[in-house]
Order: structure tokens, then C-alpha cells, then sequence
């Protein structure tokens, strides 16, 4: 596996500038790549690219498989006659450049995208038939939307009782009946991934890989659920027994409840693990890297009752371990994966890690604790670890030093020598930078030194998050010679 050394940026697709009110494939995407040329990175790690659906999380999506159409570049459409710019322009897709407002794209983007589909289906229609029949995944995705559709978006927990069933003589008739609707969500994926790859392979062709996101879970409301209820713990109504969560830590004292059903790990051992072989299979035609979420999942993680209002009371339940990622190389080979090894970690969860050779993680915002020693410091890391100043639930850094302890800053500043005439966070970069760890990674709000108005994500909080983009003109030549010059000089 190959761990030379090496630096990027986290970035996600939404926060990319552009005038579509999200981050999308298009022109703006293409320049952002260049800006990890100039600025001689060689990786861009992304968030879970999913279709969202409540909350806007890209870890609750609608499909462990399918990608966000709202990530669609809508230019392309105007330059094959899909659709005219004047009509994009009669549908508001958001005002604020600094923000997503998803509720509009749910509305107005979603409505493009019909219409592109209606102007463009009998010039795409064997080509969609063709990617169709290819995609082992799209049928259950494809029809579980158009279910959904039907039922007012509601969740498929709350449909009608007879299409909770994927192979019902009522959901075959459906599918038989409502073949124009399945298609548009073909047509959806197919656009989707074909940008997402011409994307990709320009980003690889200049030396550039992406590091992709696999949430360990998938939602509830998800066509995966829906499609293979048999490798979940549900109840006889299909309603999760328990769910996944994390007990109460640093980031909130009633824990994290995320709600999302667990797996019948003896279930899917019986079926040999296909459902995951599947998945990985898939991420690696998106994927260059692949970052695995809440790794320590996989050795034991925290249930907790359906009917809990958080995540305090629950229990350590053991996971696959190793027989699961001893199956998938079995499978598929050794896999460029990077394990996600942040919160409780017990010597169970290290020696899993081990086993499987991947790197783990260390974050900077989470090294220096005056009182005591944190595992996050730099004297403490090997080569076969990837470090971020901070990830998409932290704090940007100028919001972390504005709230961190004085204690903890003195640390911090005596530490990595930092001053303001360099910058804070250009000081906690070049920690990042100049440290052993093979990869190093920080956000684009940390080069750009934003507040915590930009910060991604904030755990255990609903509503205001996954919102933060970026304007174009921020990236300045001094920004582009800065990175540039601490990337050369530690030789990532």
C-alpha cells in the first residue's frame, strides 16, 4: 500500500463556490483542483457524496450507493440543450453565496432536474436502460424513490403496508406502472456519476487523489433498509430494535444519538459479507482512498433502545472485527483505506486497527492538554497515521483557540512556537505538516482562517450544519504561495 508522504485538503463538493447555491461538479470544482496543483497537494477528501434526505446530513442518506443530485453541474445541461439558462434562472436556488439552503434545492433544483430529464430521456434512453441493467444497486434505489415519491416523501416506515415489501405484487405492479419515474432517478445517477468521474480523472491526471467517506451506518429511512431488512434488527413492523450512537463524551455530556438501525452482523456473516463486499466495491470506483467512519464501530459498538431520547443508557455490543475485513481483501485485495479511530478507544479497537494495517487518526485541536498527555500530540505519532488539524466536527482553528483554555494555548504556542505574525492556524498547519504522519490534511476554513461560522458540522445539534460555503475570490496568491512554500519545505 503505498504511503508515501503527502499532504491535501478537506473540502467538501456543497462548500465549492459557484452560482447554483451548492458546491457542484462544474467549473468550480475543476478550479479547485487546480488550486491543489498550484499549491502542490496531492489529495482532496470529500464527504459522504449521498443523496441527503432529514437534516442534510451526508451521513443519513437515502442510499449507502447512490450520490447527491444536487452536486449535478447544471451548465452541462445548458451546453447539450437540456435546459436553457433562463429557466435556471426563474428558479431560486438560494441568495446567500456563504450558505446552502437545501430546502430551496430540494424544491427548485430537484424541478430542473425533471425537466432536463423530460428534454433529454428518448436521446439517453439505451443509455440509461444499458447503465441500468448494469448497476446491481439502482433498481432498489431507483424504485424505492419513486415509492417514496409517492408517498409524499414519507419515510418507508410509513407506507402504505403493502410496498414495505420490495418484491409485493403491489410494488411490482407499481414498477410496472410508474417506469418514467424509476427512469428520472436512473437518470439522476447515471449524470451523477459520469461528472463525478470526468471529475475525478481530471483531479488523478494531475497527480491528485480523492480521499472518499464511508459512514459505517446507513439511515433509517434508506432504500438499503428497505431493500435487504433482513441484514438489520428490526422488530415485525421493520422498525429498528435499537439504534447507533456513542456515549456521552468531550463533544456532549447526554452522548450522541444518531439513531441509525444497527446490523445483524450474524446475518450478514451467514451471507458472507456480500452486502459490504458490495459497498467497498463501489466506493473504490469513486474513491481513490477511502476513510472509514467511526472504525471502532466494527470492534464493539454503543446500542441503545429505539425509544431512547439520547444516547446515556446503552451498551457495548461486540462487532465483526476482523473477520469482516479479512473477508473483503479476501475479495476484492489489499484496499487504500483509512480508519477513522477517534473516541473511546480500548486496546480491542487498537489491536483491530493492527490487524489491519490501516493508518489511524490524529487531530491537533485534540493534542495539547496542559495537565496531562493526549495521544494527539506530534512526539507521539508513527509514519502509519494521518493527521488533520481538525475534521468536519471540530472547530475551525481560529474558533478552537478562541474558546481553548489558557493553559491549553500556552501549551499549544510554546509547543509548535506559534505567533500571531505567522498566524495561528498557519502555525497549526505546519504542526500538521511537519510532523512524522505519512498524510496530513486541513480544511479549507483553516487555510482561509475562518470562525466557527464556517465550522461544517457541530455534533449533537440539528439544523444550521453542512451549510458553510466557500466565495469564490478568497483564494489569494499569498494563500496559494503559503501553502505551497510549507508543502515544499516539509516534502509532502
Amino acid at each position: 500500500m503505498d504511503r508515501t508522504r503527502s499532504s491535501g485538503i478537506l473540502m467538501h463538493i456543497s462548500s465549492l463556490p459557484g452560482e447554483y447555491g451548492i458546491g457542484d461538479f462544474g467549473k468550480e470544482a475543476y478550479k479547485f483542483v487546480d488550486f491543489l496543483e498550484k499549491t502542490k497537494q496531492k489529495n482532496w477528501q470529500v464527504l459522504p457524496l449521498g443523496i441527503t434526505g432529514f437534516g442534510d446530513s451526508p451521513y443519513q442518506s437515502f442510499s449507502a450507493f447512490a450520490g447527491n443530485p444536487y452536486f449535478i453541474d447544471l451548465d452541462e445541461f445548458i451546453k447539450k440543450g437540456y435546459l436553457k439558462k433562463q429557466e435556471i434562472v426563474n428558479h431560486n436556488l438560494g441568495d446567500n453565496p456563504k450558505r446552502v439552503n437545501y430546502g430551496l434545492l430540494f424544491k427548485n433544483k430537484m424541478k430542473l432536474l425533471r425537466m432536463a430529464y423530460e428534454n433529454s430521456k428518448f436521446e439517453l434512453k439505451n443509455t440509461l436502460k444499458d447503465y441500468y441493467e448494469k448497476e446491481n444497486w439502482l433498481r432498489e434505489f431507483a424504485l424505492f424513490m419513486a415509492i417514496k415519491n409517492h408517498h409524499d416523501n414519507k419515510s418507508w416506515l410509513y407506507w402504505d403496508e403493502n410496498f414495505k415489501d420490495k418484491n409485493s405484487k403491489e410494488v411490482l405492479e407499481f414498477e410496472n406502472e410508474n417506469q418514467d419515474e424509476v427512469y428520472f432517478w436512473v437518470f439522476t445517477q447515471y449524470c451523477f456519476l459520469k461528472q463525478w468521474l470526468d471529475l475525478k480523472s481530471y483531479a488523478n491526471i494531475k497527480g491528485i487523489n480523492i480521499i472518499g467517506d464511508l459512514p459505517i451506518y446507513i439511515a433509517e429511512d434508506s432504500s438499503d433498509m428497505w431493500g435487504d431488512t433482513d441484514l438489520f434488527h428490526l422488530d415485525k413492523n421493520f422498525f429498528p430494535k435499537t439504534v447507533a450512537g456513542v456515549p456521552p463524551d468531550e463533544f456532549s455530556d447526554k452522548g450522541q444519538l444518531w439513531g441509525n438501525p444497527l446490523y445483524d452482523w450474524d446475518a450478514m456473516e451467514k451471507d458472507k459479507y456480500k452486502w459490504w463486499i458490495k459497498r467497498f466495491e463501489h466506493s473504490f470506483k469513486l474513491y481513490d482512498i477511502l476513510r472509514i467512519d467511526h472504525f471502532r464501530g466494527f470492534e464493539s459498538y454503543w446500542e441503545v433502545d429505539y425509544d431512547r431520547e439520547d444516547a446515556v443508557i446503552g451498551q457495548w455490543t461486540k462487532g465483526p472485527g476482523m473477520k469482516l475485513f479479512a473477508k473483503v481483501e479476501k475479495e476484492l485485495g489489499k484496499l487504500n483505506i483509512l480508519a477513522e479511530d477517534l473516541g473511546i478507544i480500548t486496546d480491542e479497537v487498537r489491536k483491530l486497527l493492527k490487524d489491519t494495517g490501516f493508518p489511524g487518526m490524529k487531530i491537533l485541536q485534540h493534542a495539547f492538554d496542559s495537565k496531562g498527555e493526549s495521544e494527539h500530540v506530534p512526539h507521539l505519532y508513527n509514519k502509519n497515521t494521518v493527521v488533520y488539524t481538525g475534521t468536519h466536527d471540530n472547530s475551525t482553528i481560529k474558533g478552537w483557540f478562541e474558546n481553548l483554555p489558557k493553559d491549553d494555548m500556552e501549551y499549544a504556542i510554546r509547543y509548535l512556537k506559534l505567533n500571531y505574525d505567522e498566524g495561528l492556524n498557519w502555525g497549526i498547519i505546519r504542526g500538521a505538516w511537519s510532523s512524522v504522519a505519512y498524510l496530513a490534511i486541513t480544511t479549507m476554513q483553516d487555510i482561509l482562517n475562518y470562525g466557527d461560522s464556517a465550522t461544517m458540522n457541530r455534533p449533537s445539534t440539528v439544523g444550521n450544519n453542512w451549510v458553510w460555503r466557500m466565495e469564490e475570490s478568497e483564494i489569494s496568491d499569498e494563500v496559494i504561495k503559503r501553502l505551497r512554500d510549507l508543502t515544499i519545505l516539509y516534502r509532502r
